[in-house]
């Protein structure tokens, strides 16, 4: 019988360690990504307070876009960006959730930054 590696249980062990450098203050909170096959979320928490400042999901009434590509990730880090930039939030820290930078959370970043976070 041939075991396959569980991909979720090894994306958490790489989300724990990556979390034990990542600290959000006050200042410079985290922007923290969730991926799922159809969709995309982020926040932009602040861990001393334990509080979600800004949240986005392309999943949410309103958005316009597929989470499932990298064109509605693009379009979710706008949102975000635009959010926080609302909320007086300029500068982050970005916490990839232990996936690799590459695809829809690369252009999620990018969006991020493009609509004017800094990180």
């Amino acid at each position: 019988m041939v075991t396959h590696p569980d991909k979720n249980k090894n994306r958490l062990r790489r989300h724990r360690r990556v979390r034990g450098k990542i600290f959000g203050t006050a200042s410079t909170p985290r922007l923290c990504v969730y991926r799922s096959l159809k969709n995309i979320s982020a926040q932009i928490i602040d861990d001393e307070t334990g509080r979600t400042l800004v949240a986005a999901a392309s999943n949410e009434k309103g958005f316009e876009g597929n989470g499932g590509n990298k064109e509605g990730a693009k379009q979710l880090g706008l949102l975000i960006g635009k959010r926080a930039l609302e909320n007086g939030i300029e500068n982050v820290v970005f916490d990839r959730g232990g996936y690799i930078y590459h695809g829809r959370v690369q252009e999620l970043a990018d969006g991020a930054r493009e609509a004017g976070l800094k990180f």
